[in-house]
């Protein structure tokens, strides 16, 4: 800091002025200036008459506090100026007594009376440094003087000085806590204080003070709630913080009737038979039925409303506050909002990156689904720190499954020739645990690891050892030709825990290896003496097996271990060889243990569960430093349960004051944002649909009707959307008034299409047209209105939730869009409406659009319909989706047409035969609310309007299984009930075939090499040896095409799967006499290894 002429001259010049003469500041000299005269300068300025000076000074001293030089021994010079008149210096004197007035107390309390008055000064800011330096001083016996100052200044008209006193509330009660009841009555005080510049102080000081009393907050929740999105970032992180607790004691779980229902249904989809699927779907129907249905709470939502737009806040704390609230308060299907803005966080500093990945790891746990669209940005990149890239690898874990296992998998190939060893061991365990948790790779898993036993780097080869000994305790009789070849590393591997875990894999299955393990025994012993204690202890183990199953080749071997052992320096490894000598070694003394070491050495041991180390941190609070440390912190509050039944919500209502009271502009710019912030409450996103449930969706919707009505504003909106609602139906009773025009045009039109109708057809006709006119107003009334309605319709039926206004919106959805459609399309779709199916059987329903097209080329469509669905049903194998019996007389099966889906390449075409089977007309079949998995799209079949008795019509619908096997669940209604299905793909209709020459398939092949390459070999039966029989049987199983190969002997098939195209080749060569070797080629290596059991089972029943 520069000083100003009037001091900068050399010390020792003369001054025309006759003023004392300063020196440069000391503390920026050199290392050995004497301290005696330290700070000389600044004394003799702060004693000057000059406010300039003084200002200079205190100005000089600041900045070097805040350098992190001590000044304390200036205080006795700068609290002299404490009553000085110039604004600017008592200021800067108030920032220096704040830092040093508890260690210099007695001084501190000598110019008490000078701060008292400063509390009474005319400027605010003086006010508040004031009580700033009074708090500041730790001394009991001012303890009444703060309390006195802290009650005026929580009434102060400045909102910085009741901010102030808020501050200085936990620090009177550190001091002294008696005074808390006289505290928690200013904090009452304070709580109700309008301004968004208190609310964060008020709420960290009741959190410090009394967070036990929910009491005070009731009245001020929805203020609090409200003020949130203007309050500081500092306030706004306290303010969540309290609210997420408060919201667990006053509100019921959102997803209280919906306990893992979805990862259940995953389950038994992905690994369940036909039967038990359907056995499961009704068990399912009839706890959906028994449900008590859900309402949320309007002040719950409230509260998650007014906090979802701090999601996109430039503060990762406040971000990070938000995104545990929502995890541990929100629906299900809502949570997944959260997944994006954490996403964005990774793009931060390490450290943030480090918390947040921290939280992400503990979620991904419950809530896999949320961050599966953004696996990519868990990808691991070579400049992150070790422990950003071990937290990276924790979540793509936790995020593995059958659809996305092979992407990460290739990933971690990579990760293993990183030079971080740290790095590359947490990389092999997160390898065995994929392999733990997803079976179908557990093979490709467990040969890409001994691949790696021969890898240059020691740690690496020992890690895998490590790991290797866990997988193969899962099936060790399959894999003796593995044990063998680890138990060749024991000469080069010197890792003691590598050592140690092949002694342990030899000795526990030694009877698969019974003339390596004795061999192994023999070197053991040579270097005993040399070993670590760990492995020690595992030769001692291997010598007491092998003795009780070998003893004839390993007595001495083991005689001669436990007398080395019996002489050892490590107490832990004699013990252990006294003990088992007198247990496996018989003699007079050793009692009836001796029967029973056989039992004890050789019992079955359970495989060890690989599990996330994050598993048990969800107990804690999320963003909370006891989540990050996994141990409890100081100041910890356990986050509550939620109580079983909801406390009275009428605590937190209180009279509207003027000032809460929207304006119009106010309220015309809610309703333009409204759109943007309401997307959670009307339908899930794609991100959040992996997590939602069959039911979750409308749950959702019901708890945002409840949640309407919350504030008066959005009432009236609501109004208004009335109104244009009736302007709408307005319009379309105009268009109906111009429909009976075009009806002779249409009655021609449909004898040419051949149809036979009914007598009556302009009637029925007539009364369809005042169905839909019907069915839209519907969707606009009120919405407490339509959820009562709709929850009293649904509760009939078998699997129903509560509705609410989206679904509502949802149903009535088809006539309006046919409305809309109408005016914008040349031809007029109701001209071309598909005929009803009575006349024509064969005849099938596709996409209207598809339709409309073909039917404007030609008037006919008698000759068209038919040949576009010509799989007919008994050719290829069908499955049933409704049993008669459970559809109450509409029987439903499904078939794969193995033909491009119309509307989408990436889907797989599914035909349905709809039968009924009842005495009366089915109406209004259609699929609803399909809520497929992460990443899974369904088009729907266009409604079919009716199916008369005994009747059978065709549809087809599209799929997008995202290259997996798991099921796609929707609902199946008609006009009076709903039935929840599933239809689940064999792997081998996720694929089209792929035609291409000899050298085409070997180029290909020869990219997909390594871990993509299955091979696995067979036995023809006698009636399966013929050309003919063999391409039948692979083609039967997966939708192929054949290759032409030169080999006599050999078969090749080509194909690519629907969604992402990657191509799946297959070999099959016939050896001697029956023998066969069947290879397939994918960089899909879950489809890989499911297609290989289908076409054995296939080849060989």
């Amino acid at each position: 800091m520069a000083a100003s002429p009037a001091y900068g001259e050399e010390k020792g010049g003369s001054s025309s002025l006759g003023e004392p003469e300063y020196g440069h500041d000391p503390a920026s000299g050199g290392i050995f200036s004497s301290d005696y005269k330290r700070h000389d300068d600044l004394k003799e300025m702060l004693d000057s008459n000059k406010d300039s000076l003084k200002l200079e000074a205190m100005k000089r001293i600041v900045a070097m506090i805040a350098r992190g030089k001590n000044a304390s021994d200036l205080f006795p010079a700068v609290v002299k100026n404490v009553a000085c008149k110039n604004i600017e210096v008592k200021k800067l004197v108030y920032v220096y007594l704040v830092r040093y007035a508890e260690e210099q107390q007695d001084l501190a309390l000598l110019s008490i009376s000078t701060f008292q008055r400063g509390l009474k000064d005319p400027n605010q800011l003086i006010r508040a440094s004031a009580l700033r330096v009074l708090s500041s001083i730790r001394v009991p016996i001012i303890v009444p003087i703060m309390m006195l100052a802290i009650k005026e200044a929580a009434s102060d008209m400045s909102p910085y000085v009741r901010k102030t006193a808020a501050h200085a509330i936990p620090k009177l009660y550190s001091l002294d806590s008696d005074q808390k009841d006289q505290l928690i009555e200013v904090i009452e005080k304070l709580l109700a204080d309008k301004t968004t510049l208190v609310a964060g102080s008020v709420v960290m000081a009741f959190e410090e003070v009394c967070p036990e009393r929910i009491d005070l907050i009731h009245k001020n929740y929805r203020k609090l709630c409200n003020l949130l999105i203007d309050v500081e970032e500092w306030g706004q992180v306290v303010i969540i913080n309290m609210l997420t607790r408060y919201a667990r004691t006053q509100f019921l779980s959102p997803n209280q009737n919906q306990e893992s229902l979805l990862e259940e249904n995953t389950e038994k989809a992905f690994y369940g038979s036909e039967e038990e699927d359907a056995k499961d779907a009704k068990a399912e129907a009839a706890s959906l039925a028994k449900r008590k249905p859900y309402v949320m709470d309007p002040d719950h939502r409230l509260l998650l409303r007014n906090t979802k737009p701090l999601l996109q806040s430039r503060n990762a704390a406040v971000v990070m506050a938000v995104a545990q609230l929502y995890f541990h308060l929100a629906p299900k299907a809502e949570v997944g909002v959260i997944a994006k803005a954490l996403v964005r966080l990774l793009r931060s500093h390490s450290e943030v990156q480090y918390v947040v990945l921290q939280n992400v790891a503990t979620m991904s746990i419950k809530r896999r689904g949320m961050f599966e669209p953004y696996l990519k940005s868990f990808y691991i990149r070579s400049t992150d720190p070790t422990q950003i890239k071990i937290l990276k690898l924790e979540v793509l874990t936790n995020l593995a499954n059958e659809t996305n296992i092979s992407t990460i998998l290739r990933e971690f190939q990579t990760y293993i020739r990183s030079m971080d060893k740290d790095f590359v061991a947490a990389t092999i365990q997160a390898i065995g645990r994929c392999a733990t948790n997803i079976g179908k790779v557990r093979d490709t898993c467990l040969n890409g690891l001994v691949q790696l036993l021969s890898n240059r780097d020691e740690l690496v080869v020992a890690e895998s050892v490590v790991v290797i000994k866990k997988l193969l305790q899962m099936q060790p009789a399959q894999h003796s030709e593995i044990i063998k070849h680890m138990a060749k590393l024991t000469d080069n591997i010197q890792v003691p825990m590598a050592r140690a875990s092949i002694l342990w894999l030899i000795g526990e299955y030694c009877e698969h290896v019974p003339k390596i393990a004795p061999d192994v025994l023999r070197k053991m012993a040579k270097s005993f003496t040399n070993e670590e204690d760990i492995v020690k202890l595992q030769v001692i183990n291997l010598a007491a097996k092998l003795y009780l199953t070998n003893s004839k080749q390993s007595k001495l071997l083991t005689q001669y271990v436990l007398n080395l052992a019996k002489y050892d320096q490590n107490y832990d490894i004699r013990d252990r060889a006294r003990f088992i000598r007198q247990l496996i070694v018989p003699t007079e003394k050793s009692g009836a243990l001796n029967k029973y070491a056989k039992k004890l050495f050789l019992a079955q041991k359970p495989a060890p569960i690989l599990e996330s180390s994050f598993k048990d941190r969800d107990h804690f609070q999320l963003g909370s430093l006891s989540h990050l440390l996994n141990a409890k912190a100081v100041g910890y509050q356990e986050l509550p349960d939620w109580p079983d039944e909801a406390p009275d919500p009428s605590v937190r209502n209180v009279e509207v004051p003027e000032w809460t009271k929207c304006t119009s502009r106010e309220k015309r710019k809610e309703k333009v944002e409204k759109p943007f912030y309401s997307d959670s409450e009307g339908e899930s996103g794609p991100t959040e649909s992996a997590d939602s449930e069959p039911e979750s969706g409308s749950e959702e919707n019901s708890s945002s009707s409840s949640g309407s009505s919350s504030s008066g504003t959005e009432e009236e909106d609501e109004e208004e959307e009335e109104d244009s609602g009736d302007q709408s139906e307005d319009k379309e009773e105009e268009e109906e008034e111009k429909r009976p025009k075009r009806k002779d045009k249409e009655g021609s039109h449909k004898a040419v299409l051949g149809t036979t109708g009914s007598p009556s057809e302009e009637e029925e006709e007539e009364e369809g047209a005042k169905k839909a006119k019907k069915k839209v107003p519907q969707g606009r009334k009120g919405r407490a209105e339509t959820s009562s309605e709709a929850s009293t319709s649904e509760s009939s039926s078998s699997g129903s939730d509560s509705g609410s206004e989206a679904e509502a919106k949802q149903r009535k959805a088809p006539p309006s869009s046919k409305a809309s459609s109408k005016e914008i399309s040349l031809l007029d779709l109701d001209d071309f409406t598909p005929p009803p199916p009575q006349p024509i059987p064969s005849s099938s329903i596709i996409s209207t659009s598809l339709v409309t097209d073909l039917e404007g080329l030609t008037l006919t469509d008698t000759s068209l319909t038919p040949t576009l669905l010509s799989p007919a049903f008994s050719a290829v194998k069908t499955y049933e989706l409704l049993h008669r019996m459970a559809g109450e007389g509409l029987a439903v099966e499904y078939c794969f047409s193995r033909r491009p889906f119309p509307g989408d390449p990436h889907m797989v075409a599914v035909q349905i035969q709809i039968s009924n089977n009842t005495d009366t007309e089915v109406k209004n079949l259609r699929v609803n609310e399909p809520k497929p998995l992460s990443g899974m799209r369904i088009q729907e079949f266009p409604e079919i309007e009716h199916l008369a008795p005994g009747d059978t019509a065709t549809v087809v619908m599209g799929i997008d299984f995202c290259d997996s096997t798991q099921a796609a669940n929707f609902q199946l209604c008609t006009h009076t009930r709903q039935f929840y299905v599933s239809i689940q793909p064999p792997v081998g209709e996720l694929m089209a075939p792929v035609f291409m020459s000899e050298n085409e398939f070997k180029k290909e092949q020869g990219k997909l090499m390594g871990m993509s390459e299955i091979t696995e070999k067979l036995t023809l039966p006698e009636k399966c040896r013929s050309d003919h029989t063999i391409v039948q049987q692979v083609t039967s199983a997966a939708n192929v095409g054949r290759v032409p190969c030169g080999a006599s002997n050999e078969y090749r098939f080509a194909a690519k799967t629907v969604t992402s195209g990657s191509l799946v080749l297959i070999t099959l060569e016939r050896r001697e006499g029956s023998m066969a070797q069947l290879t397939i080629n994918s960089e899909k290596m879950v489809i890989g290894t499911m297609l290989v059991k289908d076409i054995i089972q296939a080849l060989t029943q």
